[in-house]
């Protein structure tokens, strides 16, 4: 279900976070635009998700994927530069893409914003890339969007051979994000069909793997839990929040939900989601929603302030990037005195899987929200969180509970080799 476009000119935005003029002059010309150029119409949804791991890193980082989510290999195919994997939960809901280089030595863009960091070129080649939507007509929202000075990748950019493919057109990477939009019009039902390069299968060792942890995730029931991806988060700049938000609403049909300051730990976390969420929460698993998170203030006057500021430390060891996919518990009680993600995280726990802190929030006494997060992935530098929205809770995220997460995800990075000293 599409957003109206009257409804969307006069949604009112949540939270307590105050936005510059900059913004509220600019935020309601995006919309204006979108509906006029024909953009709202055109793009749908996220489709596919797509990550880079470096070489060797593939089959334990899928089977890491079979125990702490529902998605599953589907297929596998190679070009010349990279072996491509293919997850799926649901047919309706996003693929996962994950691309793994031919060789060590693979160094295209990725590679280089990685090196730049202390904690991220430990794994040159780990890094989101990005969400593919799907669009009516990939060429005329392409057309449109050039007229409006977004620019696409070309073939001579990258020696990555995944962005030469005809059925799919990827923006450059962007400046305040690093992260990168692709579209097409292709039908996702079928991945043969997408011309990924070259099917091959999985050897019997693989498969083996696999299936083991599969195994494991449905011995524990893990199965009746952990759902889809709720949310999708980046990390940046105090000086690129405004303009990632509407770089974002520019290229999709998302909306601005709103934002949450949290004063204690000097960050904002901002939310956009996608129209059909609006009336309905559930369908937002079918195009999870899209959160950036940067400082209130840049690090370089926080010592006028001297508050904790996990979010900027976070970018200046790992650069401007995904910081966490956050996956859907099911609103289900395990019993009578555990909930759903309580158990969930026991069971991982017990399969060797680390946590931040402890679950924050509560879910006795009527609506409300439970969440934690991983510790960081060593294959993909990304946190996983797990999120249960209990009692058809309405909102996105509670204040007190991004507090006590952001405080958390800080700790940990301070805690790793190779921060500045």
């Amino acid at each position: 279900m599409r957003m109206d476009h009257n409804t969307l000119m006069n949604y009112m935005m949540k939270g307590d976070k105050r936005n510059s003029e900059f913004l509220n002059t600019y935020l309601p010309m995006v919309y204006e635009r979108r509906h006029e150029s024909g953009i709202d119409q055109l793009v749908n949804g996220i489709k596919g998700i797509v990550m880079s791991v470096c070489r060797g890193d593939a089959l334990p980082y899928i089977s890491r994927l079979y125990l702490m989510t529902p998605y599953r290999f589907v297929s596998s195919y190679l070009n010349s530069t990279h072996r491509i994997y293919i997850l799926e939960y649901k047919k309706n809901l996003p693929l996962y893409i994950i691309l793994e280089p031919l060789s060590d030595n693979f160094v295209d863009e990725l590679t280089e914003m990685n090196m730049l960091y202390p904690l991220s070129r430990k794994k040159p080649n780990a890094r989101y890339v990005g969400e593919i939507f799907q669009c009516q007509d990939k060429n005329e929202t392409v057309k449109i969007l050039q007229s409006q000075d977004i620019i696409f990748h070309k073939e001579r950019d990258t020696p990555n051979q995944f962005y030469s493919n005809n059925n799919f057109i990827f923006s450059k990477t962007s400046t305040f994000t690093r992260n990168r939009i692709g579209y097409t019009s292709a039908s996702f039902d079928d991945p043969d069909s997408l011309g990924f390069g070259e099917k091959i299968i999985p050897s019997e060792y693989f498969m083996n793997v696999l299936q083991k942890m599969d195994e494991i995730h449905q011995s524990a029931d893990l199965d009746k839990y952990i759902g889809g991806i709720d949310h999708i988060a980046t990390r940046l700049l105090y000086g690129d929040r405004e303009e990632a938000i509407l770089e974002f609403l520019t290229m999709t049909n998302y909306y601005y939900w709103g934002a949450y300051n949290i004063e204690d730990q000097n960050s904002s976390t901002n939310v956009t989601r996608h129209p059909g969420a609006l009336p309905d929460a559930s369908m937002e698993l079918n195009s999870p929603a899209k959160v950036f998170t940067a400082n209130n203030t840049p690090a370089f006057l926080n010592s006028f302030l001297k508050l904790p500021m996990p979010t900027e430390t976070f970018v200046l060891r790992y650069g401007r990037r995904l910081h966490h996919l956050a996956f859907e518990i099911k609103d289900i009680r395990y019993s009578e005195s555990l909930q759903a993600i309580d158990y969930v995280v026991s069971r991982l726990k017990d399969n060797s899987i680390e946590f931040l802190a402890r679950v924050f929030g509560g879910c006795e006494d009527g609506p409300d929200l439970r969440q934690i997060f991983s510790r960081t992935c060593g294959f993909d530098n990304v946190i996983t969180e797990y999120v249960q929205r209990c009692k058809n809770f309405q909102g996105f995220f509670t204040k007190e509970n991004v507090g006590d997460l952001t405080a958390a995800a800080g700790l940990e990075v301070a805690q790793r080799e190779g921060v500045y000293d």
